[in-house]
């Protein structure tokens, strides 16, 4: 029964998200529904109030890791944009040809994503193309490629998605084999849409209109200062995680300690009014509240199932239904744009061990390339898409309809790079 109702709970909440415009409900609120939903059937149908809190309890700190990491990447990232420091790399691109534009984008978005993280990336990337394209329409189609490359970039380092970080600490993939199995099926991954695409659009991008800041314009001095310590800031999040052995939102938050001191100092001779335009408190209330909120539900819901063992059953039935390591692996990708892709690894690498599978076996990198870069057949399939659905108000049934078919045909493609790169090398 509990299945059957946690299943039930989880699919309506996800109809609901898929009709949002249908319904006219706000995909934040239908989301909240399910994650609190799905734990309330759960402790009903268990009864040991103990247990279930201790479950939701131990899931709620994994989740705030990743509402903290996002809070703070975003207004590290608005910071920055409000001294208009992004303009330092728009300015540098001078195309306004789509085609150029568009793997002008994905080519950094994909290299970025292996330094930063794909999450990261995206929502720099989206802030960049709000400066560089001007009509939304034209704008969303870059955002979907960006979420496709970032995927796919963040799969081949281990620093790059949640997933490969795990299946590095845990023993099962090491630094230089990942980047030398993984590299050219990501890439592979990342170029088959952006070709596929680029047959069919054609002219130039409308450039965006530069909007002046509320009160006060950035001196060069302001707008390089703070661009280069926020990316600096962002490079440094995986080597605080290396250096300390501390979860990466607190080399984020970190991060966003030392751009608020930087900020205030470098203000410190304003008025009130010019200088709380620019400062954290007021970028803060910029922040897209209701992303963050749907991405709590939508975690939440997903540990609930975790927590009830319906994610370790999916992974065992995916065992016996496949056969073949390969097909699980190409199962796991795409159910992991459903479902969240950090519990269905957590549950493969409960299952296999590393003397039946040693380290970078075939098994355990395609299983790091699968979650990665599957996530992208749904913009809910992962962080990158999630923080882009956000930022850009990007529709689930668009997504689904202009970027989807394109984001599993690079999947597809590079699972077969890879098993065929095994198979000869």
């Amino acid at each position: 029964m509990l299945t059957a109702l946690l299943v039930s709970i989880f699919f309506l909440g996800y109809a609901a998200i898929f009709l949002e415009r249908t319904l006219k409900i706000n995909k934040a609120p239908s989301a909240l529904l399910t994650g609190v939903l799905c734990w309330v059937a759960f402790m009903l149908c268990s009864g040991n109030s103990v247990e279930i809190n201790h479950h939701l309890t131990s899931h709620m700190g994994e989740v705030s890791e990743v509402l903290f990491f996002i809070l703070g990447a975003m207004v590290i990232v608005e910071l920055i944009d409000a001294h208009d420091g992004f303009d330092i790399i728009t300015t540098r691109i001078r195309t306004r040809s789509k085609r150029k534009l568009l793997w002008i984008v994905s080519g950094l978005a994909f290299f970025l994503s292996a330094i930063l993280d794909n999450l990261t990336t995206t929502i720099v990337i989206v802030t960049m193309l709000r400066k560089l394209v001007r009509d939304r329409d034209e704008r969303l189609i870059f955002v979907g490629m960006t979420v496709i490359a970032a995927n796919a970039g963040g799969v081949w380092s281990p620093m790059g998605d949640v997933t490969t970080t795990m299946l590095w600490i845990g023993g099962q993939i090491s630094v230089f084999s990942t980047v030398l199995n993984l590299f050219l099926p990501s890439l592979i991954c990342c170029c088959v849409p952006v070709i596929a695409l680029s047959t069919r659009i054609t002219g130039s991008v409308s450039s965006s209109d530069t909007v002046a800041p509320e009160i006060y314009s950035s001196s060069k001095f302001e707008r390089n200062a703070v661009f280069w310590l926020g990316i600096g800031v962002l490079f440094f999040v995986p080597l605080f995680k290396m250096l300390t052995n501390l979860p990466p939102f607190m080399g984020m938050l970190f991060g966003l300690g030392l751009m608020g001191v930087l900020t205030e100092f470098i203000h410190s001779d304003k008025s009130e009014a010019e200088k709380g335009v620019l400062s954290v408190n007021h970028v803060i209330r910029k922040i897209d509240t209701p992303s963050v909120l749907f991405f709590l539900g939508i975690l939440l819901a997903v540990s609930a199932l975790e927590s009830a063992g319906l994610l370790n059953q999916l992974a065992s039935w995916l065992e016996k239904v496949s056969g073949d390591v390969v097909v699980l692996g190409l199962f796991i990708g795409l159910i992991s744009a459903v479902l969240d892709n950090v519990p269905l690894v957590a549950a493969v690498q409960g299952m296999y061990s590393l003397s039946a599978y040693p380290t970078d076996d075939l098994f355990w990198q395609f299983i790091a390339y699968t979650s990665g870069a599957g996530g992208s057949a749904l913009i809910v399939g992962s962080a990158a898409g999630v923080a882009a659905m956000g930022l850009e108000k990007i529709d689930f049934v668009w997504y689904l309809k202009r970027i989807s078919f394109l984001a599993v045909m690079g999947y597809l493609c590079g699972a077969a790079a890879y098993i065929i790169q095994r198979s000869v090398l």
